[in-house]
């Protein structure tokens, strides 16, 4: 029998090529924009970023994870699943493309970009191809067509990078070559928060032109019926997932009206924005997992021993997560450099954005127990809690700390939905999380960070040793997950 843990890492792998690719190149423009944007500039960009995450989560209904369950039922079609899905999608990112185009210049005014209408314009093409491509990208991660998602988001996410490249490198020179052409009508003819932007649109409109065979083999066909089963099942996963997005960027949209300095919120924006991005790489591996994970759960459920599963692939997720922190934290005189010299100053909180998204990927582990048993409707409460941990934090405490209270309000909320899930998962869907190993991993980690940082008070102030003593007891951490986790799924799998 295939060791299924081999069949998760594998798939893991390929989808990562892609995702570790998209933020490899976006942390190499994290010094462009830091350099040749403004803080406040930054700022705004983070600003339509938040605004299209949370919008996505809508737009696409939570039919992702709806094509999953219903096309894994022996009685369902798949093709069925997937068309009617993507007509669902299709008719209401049409319709909400048409107000944002009809209505951009009142909501440019709103948000006080006055003469960017075309941004919302943009905002909109993003929205619309991202909803539609996101239910063809779930159809080739049901199918196991690893290699096809990893080429296509290769794909995408190239031309978004040469299209920056463009825009910020050959542009502007080519706007005053040629005064009055149309592309500058649209983009402003020196380096602003349009450009990259317009770079996601571009990139965004080609991968749904890639699709194109792929829709016109599906068969587009409307079943109502099987419609509405996918919807009631889907739409709690939305509204569910909406609170969940809101804590990852409802900070961003509150700087606005709650940051300490009223006068200069978008430069503390872009200053805490520019920090989150050095905490990228453990949110890289949590979408990783994410994608190749989440098929791999629904089509073991049926499995003998698939709690016991499950509660090992949380024990060597949380080991990896560990050494993904202590990794960053410990190099993090070389990283912070990617940014720009006034971008620096909010380095201070990479730390706790780490560890908030560490407990990120722990929830969800432990949220797959609503998925499987079909109480999605339990998942609205858990993350509304988030949510409600995540506004009072910053409400009460970004006046006084700025992007310090955003910080920790990651913080607070995860660990609060992380706690109420697992309580809840274990009266209704039992699995035999190792809670004390897992503790000892985040014992391992606080207490090899803490080493770190008494060693560094006794070393001379030179980098190299430094990172030549870091670089040792990252590898204590790692040999200490070693022992913990050694022979552990085969003594899961024999006892099961």
């Amino acid at each position: 029998m295939a060791n299924p843990l081999k069949q998760l890492a594998g798939e893991t792998a390929i989808y990562g090529l892609s995702s570790i690719l998209a933020r490899v190149l976006n942390f190499m423009f994290v010094p462009i924009y830091t350099r040749m944007l403004s803080l406040a500039q930054y700022g705004v960009v983070t600003e339509f970023m938040a605004y299209i995450a949370i919008l996505q989560v809508v737009l696409v209904l939570g039919l992702e994870t709806g094509c999953f369950r219903f096309a894994n039922k022996p009685d369902e079609d798949p093709r069925k699943v997937y068309s009617n899905a993507l007509l669902a999608v299709f008719g209401l990112n049409l319709a909400f493309l048409a107000v944002l185009v009809a209505f951009s210049g009142p909501i440019s005014q709103a948000l006080g970009y006055t003469g960017y209408r075309s941004v919302i314009c943009y905002v909109g093409g993003i929205l619309f191809c991202d909803s539609i491509t996101a239910i063809l990208f779930a159809r080739l991660r049901q199918e196991h067509k690893a290699v096809k998602f990893a080429v296509l988001k290769t794909v995408k996410i190239l031309t978004e990078t040469l299209s920056n490249l463009l825009l910020f490198f050959w542009f502007p020179g080519f706007c005053q070559r040629h005064p009055g052409n149309a592309l500058g009508t649209l983009l402003g003819t020196t380096p602003d928060f349009t450009y990259p932007i317009f770079a996601i649109f571009v990139s965004c409109v080609l991968c749904l032109l890639l699709f194109l065979p792929d829709l016109v083999r599906i068969r587009l066909t409307f079943d109502g019926k099987l419609l509405k089963r996918l919807l009631l099942y889907s739409i709690p996963l939305m509204v569910a997932a909406l609170p969940g997005v809101a804590n990852d960027f409802l900070d961003r949209i509150l700087f606005r009206y709650f940051d300490v300095n009223s006068e200069a919120w978008l430069a503390s924006l872009g200053v805490y924005q520019a920090a989150v991005k050095l905490a990228v790489i453990m949110n890289l591996f949590i979408q990783m997992f994410r994608y190749a994970a989440e098929p791999f759960f629904f089509q073991r459920a049926r499995d003998k021993g698939s709690s016991a599963l499950y509660a090992v692939v949380m024990e060597y997720f949380t080991a990896f997560c560990g050494l993904v922190f202590l990794g960053v934290i410990l190099y993090i005189d070389i990283i912070s450099l990617l940014l720009g010299r006034d971008f620096r100053v909010g380095v201070g909180v990479v730390p706790v954005m780490l560890l908030s998204y560490m407990l990120l990927g722990m929830l969800f582990n432990v949220s797959m127990w609503y998925k499987l048993s079909g109480r999605t409707r339990m998942a609205i409460w858990i993350t509304l809690a988030g949510l409600v941990v995540t506004a009072v934090v910053n409400i009460v405490f970004m006046p006084k700390y700025s992007y310090w209270a955003s910080a920790y309000g990651h913080l607070a909320s995860y660990l609060v939905m992380l706690v109420l899930s697992a309580v809840l998962g274990a009266k209704y869907y039992p699995i035999p999380y190792q809670w004390g190993r897992i503790l000892c991993f985040f014992v391992l980690m606080g207490a090899v960070y803490g080493l770190s940082l008494w060693v560094d008070g006794l070393l001379p102030d030179t980098l190299v040793l430094k990172l030549a003593v870091h670089t040792v007891l990252l590898a204590l951490y790692a040999g200490g997950c070693w022992l913990l986790l050694r022979g552990r799924y085969r003594k899961t799998i024999q006892n099961s």
